[in-house]
């Protein structure tokens, strides 16, 4: 039982995210805005209920099944791929360019705000 309450507790925040998204017209897809209420309500609340940590265990336990669809997808439209492989590739290369980028300012600004002298604080 406590499995089943906290996967219904993530589909909840899975509709709420879906109705926000559409009622307020707001360019982000809901599961993601979804995703981001539960993030706050976890921050505010310090810790998660044992009932949705068993759910997320459970699911995070079996997440390259999660992958399969995604797998399908691709084969299914194995032929659009061939034809388009030349934007994809370079929307591929980009992408990942980017993200390398934006991970390394990201550490680098880290690393400017965190004290001298290589002490941790624990």
């Amino acid at each position: 039982m406590n499995f089943l309450n906290g996967v219904t507790l993530l589909l909840l925040y899975q509709l709420a995210g879906e109705i926000s998204v559409l009622l307020l017209r707001i360019p982000v897809p809901g599961p993601v805005l979804g995703m981001l209420m539960l993030f706050l309500s976890l921050w505010l609340r310090g810790r998660p209920s044992a009932s949705l940590d068993s759910a997320s265990s459970a699911l995070l336990s079996h997440l390259s099944l999660l992958f399969v669809p995604a797998g399908v997808g691709l084969i299914t439209h194995l032929d659009r791929i061939a034809q388009e492989w030349l934007p994809i590739a370079i929307t591929l290369l980009l992408s990942t360019l980017i993200t390398m980028s934006a991970s390394a300012a990201i550490m680098l600004a880290v690393m400017r705000l965190q004290p001298k002298g290589g002490q941790d604080n624990d």
